[in-house]
Protein backbone atom coordinates (compact mmCIF):
# COMPACT_ATOMS: atom_id res chain seq x y z
CA UNK A 1 0.00 0.00 0.00
CA UNK A 2 1.33 3.50 -0.92
CA UNK A 3 1.56 6.02 1.87
CA UNK A 4 -0.33 8.85 0.67
CA UNK A 5 1.99 11.95 -0.29
CA UNK A 6 2.68 14.68 2.25
CA UNK A 7 1.72 18.18 0.98
CA UNK A 8 5.01 20.44 0.68
CA UNK A 9 2.65 23.30 1.41
CA UNK A 10 2.42 25.08 4.84
CA UNK A 11 -1.19 26.67 5.55
CA UNK A 12 0.60 30.04 5.95
CA UNK A 13 2.18 29.80 2.21
CA UNK A 14 -1.14 28.29 1.19
CA UNK A 15 -3.18 31.27 2.32
CA UNK A 16 -0.15 33.65 1.11
CA UNK A 17 -0.56 31.42 -2.40
CA UNK A 18 -4.11 31.78 -2.13
CA UNK A 19 -4.69 35.74 -2.03
CA UNK A 20 -2.10 36.51 -4.46
CA UNK A 21 -4.35 34.29 -7.01
CA UNK A 22 -7.04 36.72 -5.85
CA UNK A 23 -5.55 39.75 -6.41
CA UNK A 24 -3.85 38.98 -10.03
CA UNK A 25 -6.53 40.31 -11.75
CA UNK A 26 -6.43 43.59 -10.54
CA UNK A 27 -2.43 43.70 -10.63
CA UNK A 28 -3.00 42.56 -14.28
CA UNK A 29 -4.59 45.86 -15.03
CA UNK A 30 -2.40 48.38 -17.39
CA UNK A 31 -3.51 51.52 -15.31
CA UNK A 32 -6.60 52.91 -13.23
CA UNK A 33 -9.00 53.28 -14.53
CA UNK A 34 -8.52 57.21 -14.04
CA UNK A 35 -5.65 57.47 -15.79
CA UNK A 36 -6.63 56.03 -18.84
CA UNK A 37 -6.30 57.92 -21.97
CA UNK A 38 -9.05 60.36 -21.97
CA UNK A 39 -11.94 60.58 -24.47
CA UNK A 40 -13.50 64.29 -25.69
CA UNK A 41 -17.32 64.33 -25.34
CA UNK A 42 -19.29 67.12 -26.54
CA UNK A 43 -19.60 68.28 -22.93
CA UNK A 44 -15.90 69.00 -22.80
CA UNK A 45 -16.06 70.33 -26.38
CA UNK A 46 -19.06 72.76 -26.59
CA UNK A 47 -17.22 73.99 -23.01
CA UNK A 48 -14.17 74.47 -24.22
CA UNK A 49 -15.45 76.71 -26.96
CA UNK A 50 -17.11 78.61 -24.40
CA UNK A 51 -13.47 79.52 -22.82
CA UNK A 52 -11.28 82.43 -23.51
CA UNK A 53 -7.91 79.86 -23.68
CA UNK A 54 -4.60 81.95 -22.58
CA UNK A 55 -1.49 80.30 -22.29
CA UNK A 56 0.98 82.12 -20.51
CA UNK A 57 4.20 80.55 -22.39
CA UNK A 58 5.21 79.61 -26.30
CA UNK A 59 8.47 79.53 -27.40
CA UNK A 60 7.81 79.41 -31.53
CA UNK A 61 9.78 82.35 -32.23
CA UNK A 62 12.77 80.84 -31.13
CA UNK A 63 11.81 77.50 -32.88
CA UNK A 64 11.14 80.01 -36.21
CA UNK A 65 15.01 81.27 -36.04
CA UNK A 66 16.51 77.54 -34.82
CA UNK A 67 14.68 75.74 -37.65
CA UNK A 68 13.52 78.32 -40.08
CA UNK A 69 16.08 80.74 -39.92
CA UNK A 70 13.38 83.73 -38.94
CA UNK A 71 11.57 82.84 -42.04
CA UNK A 72 7.57 82.56 -42.17
CA UNK A 73 8.49 81.97 -46.24
CA UNK A 74 10.11 79.05 -45.28
CA UNK A 75 8.21 77.65 -42.65
CA UNK A 76 4.51 79.24 -43.65
CA UNK A 77 2.54 78.81 -40.63
CA UNK A 78 -0.47 78.85 -42.00
CA UNK A 79 -0.04 75.82 -43.40
CA UNK A 80 0.54 72.58 -40.98
CA UNK A 81 4.13 72.54 -39.94
CA UNK A 82 4.69 69.15 -37.85
CA UNK A 83 8.43 69.67 -37.28
CA UNK A 84 6.61 71.95 -34.72
CA UNK A 85 4.55 72.39 -32.00
CA UNK A 86 2.44 75.13 -33.08
CA UNK A 87 0.84 76.08 -36.32
CA UNK A 88 -2.58 78.38 -36.83
CA UNK A 89 -4.56 75.18 -37.87
CA UNK A 90 -3.62 73.12 -35.04
CA UNK A 91 -4.17 76.88 -32.95
CA UNK A 92 -7.68 77.16 -34.07
CA UNK A 93 -8.33 73.06 -33.50
CA UNK A 94 -6.81 73.90 -29.41
CA UNK A 95 -9.18 77.05 -29.62
CA UNK A 96 -6.81 79.10 -28.13
CA UNK A 97 -7.86 82.88 -27.34
CA UNK A 98 -4.82 84.65 -26.36
CA UNK A 99 -0.51 83.82 -26.33
CA UNK A 100 2.33 84.98 -24.75
CA UNK A 101 4.55 84.18 -27.50
CA UNK A 102 8.16 84.16 -26.16
CA UNK A 103 10.93 86.37 -26.49
CA UNK A 104 13.93 83.86 -25.59
CA UNK A 105 17.54 84.01 -25.84
CA UNK A 106 20.00 81.69 -24.53
CA UNK A 107 21.65 83.41 -20.84
CA UNK A 108 25.43 83.37 -22.62
CA UNK A 109 24.62 85.91 -24.93
CA UNK A 110 24.44 87.96 -22.11
CA UNK A 111 28.79 87.26 -21.42
CA UNK A 112 29.33 89.23 -25.35
CA UNK A 113 26.92 91.80 -24.67
CA UNK A 114 24.59 90.90 -27.36
CA UNK A 115 21.44 89.41 -25.33
CA UNK A 116 19.41 92.75 -25.86
CA UNK A 117 20.04 92.95 -29.54
CA UNK A 118 18.57 89.00 -29.99
CA UNK A 119 16.09 90.15 -28.05
CA UNK A 120 14.89 92.85 -29.66
CA UNK A 121 15.27 90.53 -33.10
CA UNK A 122 12.79 88.14 -31.19
CA UNK A 123 10.38 90.96 -30.65
CA UNK A 124 10.39 91.92 -34.05
CA UNK A 125 9.90 88.58 -35.63
CA UNK A 126 6.44 88.39 -33.31
CA UNK A 127 5.96 91.40 -34.66
CA UNK A 128 6.39 90.19 -38.12
CA UNK A 129 4.64 87.32 -37.51
CA UNK A 130 1.08 89.51 -36.56
CA UNK A 131 1.63 91.52 -39.47
CA UNK A 132 1.90 88.69 -41.41
CA UNK A 133 -0.85 86.27 -40.37
CA UNK A 134 -3.64 89.54 -39.32
CA UNK A 135 -6.57 87.26 -40.03
CA UNK A 136 -5.92 85.16 -37.14
CA UNK A 137 -3.10 87.10 -35.09
CA UNK A 138 -3.72 91.06 -33.44
CA UNK A 139 -1.12 92.43 -30.51
CA UNK A 140 -2.67 93.15 -27.64
CA UNK A 141 -1.44 95.51 -24.43
CA UNK A 142 -4.35 95.01 -22.25
CA UNK A 143 -6.66 93.06 -20.51
CA UNK A 144 -9.56 94.28 -22.47
CA UNK A 145 -7.54 94.53 -25.74
CA UNK A 146 -7.72 90.54 -24.90
CA UNK A 147 -11.06 90.05 -24.51
CA UNK A 148 -12.36 92.31 -27.52
CA UNK A 149 -9.59 90.36 -29.87
CA UNK A 150 -10.98 87.03 -28.61
CA UNK A 151 -14.66 88.69 -29.85
CA UNK A 152 -13.36 89.74 -32.97
CA UNK A 153 -12.44 85.78 -33.79
CA UNK A 154 -8.52 86.49 -33.49
CA UNK A 155 -5.50 85.29 -31.35
CA UNK A 156 -4.17 88.13 -28.61
CA UNK A 157 -0.70 88.46 -28.85
CA UNK A 158 1.44 89.41 -26.09
CA UNK A 159 5.37 89.10 -25.61
CA UNK A 160 7.56 88.12 -22.35
CA UNK A 161 10.73 88.30 -22.81
CA UNK A 162 12.22 85.38 -21.14
CA UNK A 163 15.13 86.01 -18.95
CA UNK A 164 16.48 89.35 -17.32
CA UNK A 165 19.70 89.12 -18.74
CA UNK A 166 17.73 90.08 -21.81
CA UNK A 167 17.61 93.63 -20.45
CA UNK A 168 21.44 94.73 -20.06
CA UNK A 169 20.90 95.76 -16.44
CA UNK A 170 19.40 98.90 -18.03
CA UNK A 171 15.77 99.97 -17.16
CA UNK A 172 15.69 102.19 -19.88
CA UNK A 173 15.98 98.89 -22.08
CA UNK A 174 13.14 97.57 -19.87
CA UNK A 175 10.98 100.35 -20.63
CA UNK A 176 11.43 99.97 -24.34
CA UNK A 177 10.27 96.23 -24.05
CA UNK A 178 7.37 97.46 -22.59
CA UNK A 179 6.85 99.55 -25.48
CA UNK A 180 6.89 96.85 -27.40
CA UNK A 181 4.31 95.06 -26.57
CA UNK A 182 6.13 92.96 -23.71
CA UNK A 183 3.84 92.60 -21.03
CA UNK A 184 5.70 90.00 -18.35
CA UNK A 185 9.35 89.43 -17.59
CA UNK A 186 10.67 86.28 -16.74
CA UNK A 187 13.56 87.58 -14.02
CA UNK A 188 16.00 84.76 -15.19
CA UNK A 189 16.49 82.06 -17.15
CA UNK A 190 18.97 79.62 -16.54
CA UNK A 191 21.60 81.45 -15.15
CA UNK A 192 21.61 83.86 -12.23
CA UNK A 193 22.90 87.54 -12.96
CA UNK A 194 24.03 90.34 -10.46
CA UNK A 195 20.96 91.15 -9.18
CA UNK A 196 18.52 87.44 -9.36
CA UNK A 197 19.25 84.17 -8.89
CA UNK A 198 18.24 81.56 -10.87
CA UNK A 199 16.80 77.92 -9.54
CA UNK A 200 19.26 76.45 -11.66
CA UNK A 201 22.35 77.42 -10.82
CA UNK A 202 24.46 79.30 -8.02
CA UNK A 203 23.12 81.72 -5.83
CA UNK A 204 24.95 85.34 -6.30
CA UNK A 205 22.12 87.40 -4.09
CA UNK A 206 20.06 85.32 -1.90
CA UNK A 207 17.46 86.25 -3.86
CA UNK A 208 17.12 89.88 -5.18
CA UNK A 209 20.20 92.47 -5.26
CA UNK A 210 18.83 96.30 -4.52
CA UNK A 211 19.05 96.81 -8.10
CA UNK A 212 16.89 93.47 -8.54
CA UNK A 213 14.26 94.97 -6.09
CA UNK A 214 14.38 97.94 -8.32
CA UNK A 215 13.38 96.34 -11.19
CA UNK A 216 10.90 94.58 -9.63
CA UNK A 217 9.15 98.40 -8.91
CA UNK A 218 9.70 99.48 -12.07
CA UNK A 219 8.09 96.92 -14.07
CA UNK A 220 4.76 97.43 -11.35
CA UNK A 221 5.08 101.17 -12.22
CA UNK A 222 4.85 100.25 -16.52
CA UNK A 223 2.16 97.64 -15.95
CA UNK A 224 4.75 94.82 -16.55
CA UNK A 225 3.98 91.94 -15.00
CA UNK A 226 7.03 89.94 -13.05
CA UNK A 227 7.43 86.37 -14.07
CA UNK A 228 8.82 83.88 -11.43
CA UNK A 229 9.99 80.92 -13.66
CA UNK A 230 13.35 79.99 -13.38
CA UNK A 231 14.18 81.75 -10.28
CA UNK A 232 15.02 80.26 -6.72
CA UNK A 233 12.56 80.27 -4.12
CA UNK A 234 14.40 82.98 -2.26
CA UNK A 235 14.66 84.87 -5.20
CA UNK A 236 10.27 83.98 -5.87
CA UNK A 237 10.08 85.23 -1.56
CA UNK A 238 12.17 88.58 -2.15
CA UNK A 239 9.94 89.49 -5.36
CA UNK A 240 6.61 88.04 -3.43
CA UNK A 241 8.14 91.21 -0.75
CA UNK A 242 8.94 93.81 -2.88
CA UNK A 243 5.67 93.66 -5.71
CA UNK A 244 2.83 95.80 -5.31
CA UNK A 245 1.15 93.73 -8.13
CA UNK A 246 0.15 90.04 -8.64
CA UNK A 247 3.13 88.11 -10.20
CA UNK A 248 3.37 85.21 -12.45
CA UNK A 249 4.94 82.20 -13.03
CA UNK A 250 4.18 81.77 -16.57
CA UNK A 251 5.35 78.11 -17.02
CA UNK A 252 5.88 76.60 -13.72
CA UNK A 253 4.78 73.38 -12.08
CA UNK A 254 4.12 72.01 -8.25
CA UNK A 255 7.57 71.02 -6.92
CA UNK A 256 5.78 69.03 -4.15
CA UNK A 257 3.92 66.11 -7.11
CA UNK A 258 7.63 66.39 -9.29
CA UNK A 259 11.13 67.52 -7.13
CA UNK A 260 12.38 70.03 -9.81
CA UNK A 261 14.14 72.91 -8.95
CA UNK A 262 12.15 74.61 -12.05
CA UNK A 263 8.83 73.90 -10.23
CA UNK A 264 7.13 76.40 -7.07
CA UNK A 265 7.19 74.74 -3.71
CA UNK A 266 4.44 74.87 -1.59
CA UNK A 267 5.12 77.70 1.38
CA UNK A 268 5.64 79.88 -2.37
CA UNK A 269 2.21 78.50 -3.07
CA UNK A 270 0.49 80.12 -0.20
CA UNK A 271 2.30 83.40 -0.95
CA UNK A 272 1.06 83.55 -4.40
CA UNK A 273 -2.78 83.26 -3.04
CA UNK A 274 -1.85 85.88 -0.85
CA UNK A 275 -0.15 87.94 -3.54
CA UNK A 276 -3.25 87.26 -5.85
CA UNK A 277 -0.83 85.81 -8.20
CA UNK A 278 -1.12 82.95 -10.48
CA UNK A 279 1.17 79.81 -11.43
CA UNK A 280 0.32 78.69 -15.33
CA UNK A 281 1.16 75.04 -15.50
CA UNK A 282 4.41 73.63 -17.59
CA UNK A 283 3.77 70.84 -20.02
CA UNK A 284 7.98 69.88 -20.04
CA UNK A 285 7.86 66.25 -18.93
CA UNK A 286 11.13 66.85 -17.70
CA UNK A 287 9.36 69.24 -15.11
CA UNK A 288 5.82 66.97 -14.48
CA UNK A 289 6.43 63.47 -14.67
CA UNK A 290 8.08 62.72 -11.12
CA UNK A 291 10.94 59.93 -12.26
CA UNK A 292 11.84 62.52 -15.71
CA UNK A 293 12.21 65.44 -12.90
CA UNK A 294 14.98 63.58 -11.12
CA UNK A 295 16.78 62.44 -14.42
CA UNK A 296 16.22 66.54 -15.63
CA UNK A 297 17.95 67.90 -12.24
CA UNK A 298 21.07 67.94 -14.05
CA UNK A 299 19.84 69.44 -17.52
CA UNK A 300 21.28 73.04 -16.72
CA UNK A 301 24.07 72.14 -15.37
CA UNK A 302 25.10 69.70 -18.04
CA UNK A 303 24.33 72.57 -20.71
CA UNK A 304 26.38 74.98 -19.25
CA UNK A 305 29.85 72.99 -18.88
CA UNK A 306 29.03 71.74 -22.65
CA UNK A 307 28.76 75.13 -23.74
CA UNK A 308 32.41 76.18 -21.80
CA UNK A 309 33.91 72.69 -23.06
CA UNK A 310 32.52 73.47 -26.40
CA UNK A 311 32.30 77.27 -27.64
CA UNK A 312 31.69 76.21 -31.07
CA UNK A 313 27.88 75.91 -31.87
CA UNK A 314 27.77 73.22 -33.84
CA UNK A 315 29.69 70.55 -31.77
CA UNK A 316 27.98 71.90 -28.63
CA UNK A 317 24.53 70.42 -30.24
CA UNK A 318 26.36 67.06 -31.29
CA UNK A 319 27.20 66.79 -27.56
CA UNK A 320 23.96 68.13 -25.84
CA UNK A 321 22.24 65.88 -28.57
CA UNK A 322 24.43 63.26 -27.53
CA UNK A 323 24.06 63.56 -23.91
CA UNK A 324 20.09 63.76 -24.37
CA UNK A 325 19.94 60.59 -26.17
CA UNK A 326 21.28 58.72 -23.68
CA UNK A 327 18.69 60.75 -20.82
CA UNK A 328 15.55 59.67 -22.20
CA UNK A 329 12.60 61.07 -20.49
CA UNK A 330 9.67 59.39 -19.41
CA UNK A 331 7.18 61.26 -21.16
CA UNK A 332 4.40 60.79 -18.98
CA UNK A 333 0.63 61.49 -20.18
CA UNK A 334 -2.20 64.42 -19.94
CA UNK A 335 -2.73 63.33 -15.82
CA UNK A 336 0.82 64.12 -14.84
CA UNK A 337 -0.04 67.85 -16.15
CA UNK A 338 -3.65 67.27 -14.60
CA UNK A 339 -1.49 66.52 -11.18
CA UNK A 340 0.25 69.81 -10.98
CA UNK A 341 -3.25 71.78 -11.71
CA UNK A 342 -4.88 69.87 -9.12
CA UNK A 343 -1.66 70.42 -6.42
CA UNK A 344 -2.15 74.23 -7.18
CA UNK A 345 -5.70 74.49 -6.70
CA UNK A 346 -5.92 72.55 -3.43
CA UNK A 347 -2.75 74.58 -2.06
CA UNK A 348 -3.36 77.89 -3.48
CA UNK A 349 -6.72 77.78 -4.67
CA UNK A 350 -8.32 77.85 -8.39
CA UNK A 351 -7.65 81.42 -8.42
CA UNK A 352 -4.73 80.96 -8.69
CA UNK A 353 -3.69 78.55 -11.64
CA UNK A 354 -3.16 78.86 -15.45
CA UNK A 355 -1.79 77.22 -18.66
CA UNK A 356 1.79 77.91 -19.79
CA UNK A 357 2.50 75.00 -21.71
CA UNK A 358 5.93 75.50 -23.36
CA UNK A 359 5.52 74.55 -26.65
CA UNK A 360 7.92 74.53 -29.29
CA UNK A 361 10.74 75.27 -26.31
CA UNK A 362 10.89 71.69 -24.81
CA UNK A 363 11.90 68.35 -26.17
CA UNK A 364 9.79 65.76 -24.64
CA UNK A 365 6.05 66.07 -23.95
CA UNK A 366 2.97 63.72 -21.86
CA UNK A 367 0.66 61.66 -24.49
CA UNK A 368 -2.31 63.96 -25.26
CA UNK A 369 -0.37 67.17 -25.14
CA UNK A 370 1.68 66.68 -28.09
CA UNK A 371 0.88 70.05 -29.41
CA UNK A 372 -1.48 73.02 -29.40
CA UNK A 373 -4.30 71.50 -30.83
CA UNK A 374 -4.51 69.23 -27.69
CA UNK A 375 -5.81 72.21 -25.31
CA UNK A 376 -9.52 70.71 -25.57
CA UNK A 377 -8.60 67.64 -23.24
CA UNK A 378 -7.47 69.77 -20.39
CA UNK A 379 -10.90 70.74 -19.84
CA UNK A 380 -12.07 67.26 -20.37
CA UNK A 381 -9.65 66.18 -17.93
CA UNK A 382 -10.77 68.83 -15.48
CA UNK A 383 -14.09 68.01 -15.80
CA UNK A 384 -13.45 64.51 -15.42
CA UNK A 385 -11.90 65.23 -12.14
CA UNK A 386 -15.06 67.30 -10.91
CA UNK A 387 -14.29 70.81 -11.86
CA UNK A 388 -17.10 72.80 -12.29
CA UNK A 389 -17.14 74.63 -16.12
CA UNK A 390 -16.86 78.38 -13.93
CA UNK A 391 -13.61 76.45 -12.36
CA UNK A 392 -12.34 75.50 -15.80
CA UNK A 393 -13.11 78.93 -17.09
CA UNK A 394 -10.97 80.23 -14.60
CA UNK A 395 -7.70 77.84 -14.81
CA UNK A 396 -8.18 78.47 -19.07
CA UNK A 397 -8.20 82.12 -18.88
CA UNK A 398 -10.13 84.10 -16.49
CA UNK A 399 -7.20 83.90 -13.43
CA UNK A 400 -4.67 85.35 -15.94
CA UNK A 401 -7.12 88.21 -17.06
CA UNK A 402 -7.81 89.09 -13.12
CA UNK A 403 -3.93 89.15 -12.70
CA UNK A 404 -3.53 91.80 -15.55
CA UNK A 405 -6.52 93.87 -14.48
CA UNK A 406 -4.61 94.23 -10.83
CA UNK A 407 -1.39 94.74 -12.68
CA UNK A 408 -2.87 97.72 -14.59
CA UNK A 409 -4.69 98.92 -12.04
CA UNK A 410 -1.38 99.22 -9.42
CA UNK A 411 0.50 100.80 -12.50
CA UNK A 412 -2.26 103.73 -12.40
CA UNK A 413 -1.50 104.53 -9.14
CA UNK A 414 1.96 104.08 -9.16
CA UNK A 415 2.21 106.72 -12.04
CA UNK A 416 -0.14 108.98 -10.27
CA UNK A 417 1.59 108.91 -6.86
CA UNK A 418 5.07 110.35 -9.45
CA UNK A 419 2.94 112.79 -11.03
CA UNK A 420 1.72 113.97 -7.46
Amino acid sequence: MNHPQRSVFSLPILITLLAALCLAPRLSLTAPPERKPIVLTDRARQLHQQCLVIDGHNDLPWTMKEKAASSFKQADIAKPQPQFHTDIPRLRQGNIGAQFWSAYVPAETRQERRAAHYTLEQIDLIHRMVKRYPETFEMASTADDIERIHKAGKIASMIGVEGGHSMENSLSLLRVFYGLGVRYMTLTHSDSLDWADSATDTAQNHGLSPFGEEVVRTMNELGMLVDISHVSPETMEDVLRVSQAPIIASHSSARAVADHVRNVPDDILVKIKQNGGVVMVNYFSGFVVPESAKQMTEMFNVRRELKAKYPKESDFNREYNRWQSSHKLKPGTIHDVVDHIDHIVKVAGVEHVGIGSDFDGVSTLPSQLEDVSTYPLITQALLDRGYTDQQIKQIMGQNLLRVMREAELVAKRLQKQTEE
